[in-house]
């Protein structure tokens, strides 16, 4: 089982910076994928960024050149910094993890609970 525990949202200003973080935790996996989507009232949840074991990224064509996602392999973290934000960028941020169970060689998919981002002045 992973827990996976967020933190770092709140309100800024637009052209303000973030930066969240998410932590696994738990026994018995290895991480492969590490990711965060977002999720805007009325609409449908969304990748924003996503890095996988090797260090590779992706990100939404929205946040490139302003967000930068990066993990700490040793403390199981992800991180997801973001500048230059703006008003569009408002939403629940959660963070994704793809995991390969030791035992069973099963993939899994976890997701945080979810942190609120708001951009306004």
């Amino acid at each position: 089982q992973v827990q996976l525990v967020e933190s770092g949202g709140g309100l800024v200003q637009p052209g303000g910076s973030l930066r969240l973080s998410c932590a696994a935790s738990g026994t018995g996996f290895s991480i492969h994928a590490m990711g965060w989507y977002r999720q805007a009232p009325g609409k449908q949840r969304d990748l924003v960024a996503g890095i996988t074991s090797g260090g590779s990224t992706n990100y939404a064509d929205s946040v490139k050149g302003r967000f930068t996602i990066s993990r700490d392999n040793a403390k199981n973290t992800v991180y997801l910094q973001m500048n230059s934000m703006k008003p569009e960028d408002t939403a629940v941020y959660y963070c994704n993890v793809v995991v390969v169970e030791n035992d069973t060689w099963r993939s899994a998919n976890y997701w945080g609970q979810g942190t609120q981002v708001t951009v306004s002045s």
